[in-house]
Formats: structure tokens, sequence, C-alpha cells
């Protein structure tokens, strides 16, 4: 098929496949005489892949190394150990985003529960040294004890 079949029924636009084939990604092609690209039907899997692996989190740089020339030489058990490696990363990542939401919503609260007298300086001194982050006053008599 030509890369505009090959972009309507893949939904990527024709400069994405031609970037995916000179970056290596998509091995399929050949041209014909005239210089038109020609793909096999393989090349949607191999395009569906990338948008998946993409997706999921994978970089263009670990799909390259992932993807074979030819899909009846993927090597199962390298296939397997990356993909379980990508999803503890991913993992991890949302433990990390987990914690990050929970100390946000904290802080959050903490600024919104201002008391009705204190104004908004103060109120900042006072969530910041709940967290753990004093700030320098910004009244140098303050700083002077006087």
């Amino acid at each position: 098929m030509k890369i505009g079949e090959l972009a309507r029924r893949s939904g990527l636009s024709a400069s994405r496949i031609r970037f995916y084939e000179r970056i290596g990604l998509l091995k399929t092609v050949t041209r014909q005489s005239n210089g038109y690209r020609r793909y096999p039907p393989e090349a949607l899997t191999v395009l569906s892949m990338i948008t998946a692996g993409q997706q999921a989190g994978f970089s263009l740089d670990e799909l390259r190394t992932l993807l074979p020339s030819n899909i009846s030489q993927w090597d199962h058990a390298s296939l397997v150990a990356t993909l379980e490696n990508k999803i503890s990363e991913l993992a991890e990542l949302e433990r990390k985003i987990v914690a990050s939401k929970a100390q946000l919503e904290t802080v959050l609260n903490d600024i919104a529960a201002k008391p009705y007298d204190m104004d908004c300086a103060e109120n900042a001194q006072r969530v910041m040294s709940r967290v753990g982050l004093v700030l320098s006053s910004s009244n140098p008599e303050q700083d002077s004890g006087k």
C-alpha cells in the first residue's frame, strides 16, 4: 500500500510514518521505480506497536531496540524482560505520583485553612514550616528580634 493509505488506516500522518522510517523503526518499506514508497500489510502492525509502545511509556530509542526487522524473529525472552522492566518503571512512577499528589493535597488543605485574622505572608510561613520549609521573614526588624 502507498503511504496515503497507510496513513489513513493507521491514523498517523504521512510525515510521522516517514519519520519512523527515517529513524529506523519502520523497516519494511520498499521504493517503486517512480520513487514512491510501498508498504506491506505488516507495516500497519508495526505502526500499531510503535503507537502502543509510546503510549505505554517507551521511548523511540527503546522501541528501536525492541522491534526486530522481522516480527517473526522476535526474541521472546528479551521482549518479556523488557516489558516486565517497563511495568516496574511505571509502577515506581505511579508510586511517586501518588506521593506527590498526597503532599500537594496536604499543602493545599493547609493553605485553604488560613485563619481569618492571618495575612497571606504569615499563612505561607505557617504552611511552609509544617512541610519543613521555613521562609525567611521579609521584615528586617523581626529578624533582629526588635
